[in-house]
């Protein structure tokens, strides 16, 4: 080929590309791929900005407690960088980091780990809200209701799992969930959405809690449509039989119950506390896969900056998120911020001891600082609510 057809051949190329970049790229033909054994979201979100409290109340009227099933700090890291860099988790400026530890185990469970949280009492893995003796230990969702205060709580799970039993239920199995729906009748918590309906209708000891739930005031819905329609006061949302499938398969779910949530809570005169389980990062963990986890912490997020949009506006409420333990030893070992995508890797298919971080942000954040016991949740909390140590019956 001589110099001159070279140049043509070239002439050519440049214009085919050029035809290829002035359209094929415009409609995302050639989008750049991941490099094989990273992954990323689907479909990226916005983080709209929150202004960082100013105020110098040291209480709160209201307290969000979002937990993060087996959430550790990597699993935080790999969410932002998934999403270009970009997190409600990034809007928090009082972080601190949470000890798990159970009674009896170095590496704890939901069950133990959701206990401590809700009680300030250490138990042993698998107990839910009692103590290492079995005595029921009051939780935070009690104390609140005792107080005056509307309760509520969410799960991206059956709601009679181990973590949002913890903060209602007192047995010493998580694997009792027909005696867990029992408890739910002992309070008198407002909202409470999440899967679990065969627990409360289609019980082995034949009893109807369905019936005995609208006896005691409850509306009860089975989709997440008819939830977001709901304006009562009392409302149990049991919008699966079971589990709900994990992100890929149940789409937006834990976002738009907890805003309806917020809503419902916020006709209170004298405050609300909700408690908001993102439950199948856990699971996503515990089988090592990064795709599923990646969906599971960008839903759990965008829940996040739902309390953190209600809070900036409102001025009295203290949001929390946190963990139970974490789940997988997952390391970020590459990734890209700009064009969001994460490698990662784990050393267990199961819990490990890490610490887990805490962040807080509005009246009384500054106390969720530093290192400490999963325990002291709960007394930073009643300390936020202003709730004095005569309030704990079983301490």
């Amino acid at each position: 080929m001589n110099l001159f057809k070279i140049q043509l051949f070239i002439a050519a190329l440049l214009i085919s590309v050029s035809g290829i970049e002035a359209q094929d790229f415009k409609d995302g033909k050639y989008a750049k791929e991941i490099p094989a054994g990273t992954y990323s979201l689907d479909k990226k979100y916005e983080v709209e900005e929150i202004t960082d409290y100013k105020g110098d109340k040291t209480t709160a009227k209201n307290i969000i407690l979002l937990i993060g099933d087996g959430m550790g700090i990597s699993h935080v890291f790999a969410a932002i960088t998934a999403n270009n860099g970009n997190a409600y988790f990034e809007k928090f400026y009082n972080i601190g980091f949470s000890k798990t530890q159970s009674a009896d185990k170095f590496n704890t469970d939901s069950a133990a780990g959701g206990t401590a949280i809700a009680t300030g009492e250490k138990t042993n893995k698998g107990a839910i809200g009692v103590d290492t003796e079995g005595k029921t230990a009051e939780t935070i969702l009690e104390i609140a209701d005792k107080n005056g205060k509307y309760t509520g709580m969410v799960a991206a799970s059956s709601i009679t799992h181990a973590t949002p039993a913890s903060f209602i239920a007192h047995q010493p199995s998580r694997r009792m969930y027909e005696e867990i729906a029992k408890d739910f009748l002992n309070t008198d918590i407002e909202i409470f959405i999440g899967g679990g309906m065969d627990n409360f209708k289609s019980r082995e000891d034949g009893v109807d809690l369905i019936k005995k739930l609208e006896e005691k005031g409850y509306t009860v819905l089975e989709s997440l449509e008819n939830i977001e329609k709901y304006n009562g006061n009392k409302l149990a949302g049991l919008i699966y039989p079971k589990h709900p499938g994990k992100y890929s398969d149940r789409g937006e779910m834990l976002v738009p119950a907890t805003k309806k949530s917020i809503d419902l809570l916020n006709k209170s005169e004298n405050g609300f506390f909700l408690m908001v389980e993102g439950s199948q990062i856990d699971w996503a963990a515990h089988d090592n896969n990064t795709k599923d986890l990646l969906d599971e912490m960008a839903e759990f997020d965008r829940a996040v900056g739902e309390a953190l949009k209600f809070a900036e506006k409102d001025g009295n409420t203290l949001v929390i998120v946190t963990a139970d333990h974490e789940t997988g030893g997952l390391s970020v070992n590459g990734g890209n911020s700009e064009e969001g995508y994460v490698e990662g890797k784990y050393t267990s298919k199961s819990h490990t001891g890490m610490m887990v971080p805490v962040f807080a942000y509005g009246p009384g954040a500054e106390q969720f600082k530093g290192i400490y016991d999963n325990t002291e949740l709960f007394y930073k909390m009643m300390k936020a609510f202003g709730f004095s140590p005569v309030e704990l019956v079983n301490k």
